[in-house]
């Protein structure tokens, strides 16, 4: 495992758009995760209320609640990962590096676990991040403290893990499949925000089909990896929220991360590189 992370490695440290797709990601991510105090300041000042509520009151980065809050901010981020893996993988087919990594004695099937490993140190080291923004913003900003409210519903980092991991796999499948980097890099941005939201709706509100097609939304793949953190604001003005992870939804998400495994398999298996 280590020798097959250490040549990613020496493969992904010389590509520029690596370094910038990660700076964005992380200095990003920071950023929006550490400013919601500030913020609820500015709408203060703007004389913004919910419902006669003074917005710096709301903790936004209590515990355990900031687990579910920082987790979801942070998957419209897990595109900008998407990119490291696309690029990754077609620069391998474009450059003919996959082959030349196969005649230099590296089996198919360790290209293919050494993606698997990229994809795995991307996710946990994103996880690791979440966890120390979410415990840094969390100990400044709570007004509650103890290992009990710290510790409790970390479920949704691993959530988080698992749909930032699946997303990366489907990622790498369509770098596979369709060879190109700006196609892809386009494509998987479209898909995920704007193709399949737009179908889901249709699913379940278009009066001409939604009898029939309603129950089948929450089982799209995007739709699916939404669905494992929910949005959790809407607590903040008294709405009911679902603030836990769903085994539900994890059953399909394991399910699609089957699906995108066993694809990249077989696409492996048949072609000649």
């Amino acid at each position: 495992m280590v020798r097959l992370l250490e040549i990613e490695w020496l493969k992904l440290k010389n590509y520029k758009i690596f370094w910038i797709l990660t700076g964005m990601y992380l200095l990003g991510l920071a950023l929006v995760l550490s400013s919601g105090m500030f913020l609820m300041q500015f709408l203060k000042y703007k004389g913004a209320d919910f419902d006669g509520i003074d917005p710096t009151i709301l903790p936004l980065y209590d515990f355990p609640d900031v687990w579910q809050n920082v987790t979801y901010v942070a998957t419209f981020f897990k595109v900008l990962l998407a990119f490291i893996v696309i690029i990754s993988v077609t620069n391998e087919i474009s450059y003919r590096t996959m082959r030349q990594n196969v005649i230099d004695g590296l089996s198919k099937w360790e290209f293919l676990q050494s993606k698997l490993y990229l994809i795995l140190a991307l996710s946990a080291c994103s996880t690791l991040f979440l966890f120390l923004e979410g415990l840094l913003t969390g100990l400044v900003y709570s007004h509650v403290i103890g290992l009990q409210f710290i510790f409790a519903e970390l479920e949704f980092l691993a959530a988080y893990f698992l749909e930032v991991f699946t997303f990366l796999s489907f990622a790498m499948l369509l770098g596979l499949l369709i060879k190109k980097s700006g196609f892809v890099i386009v494509l998987v941005f479209m898909y995920t925000l704007i193709f399949e939201p737009f179908l889901a709706v249709n699913m379940m509100h278009n009066p001409w089909i939604k009898e029939y097609s309603a129950w089948l939304a929450p089982y799209l793949p995007i739709r699916a990896l939404n669905n494992l953190i929910q949005v959790p604001f809407q607590r903040y003005i008294f709405m009911e929220i679902q603030d836990y992870v769903a085994w539900k939804d994890v059953l399909i998400v394991l399910g699609w991360l089957i699906v995108f495994q066993l694809s990249i398999y077989k696409l492996l298996d048949k072609r000649d590189i």
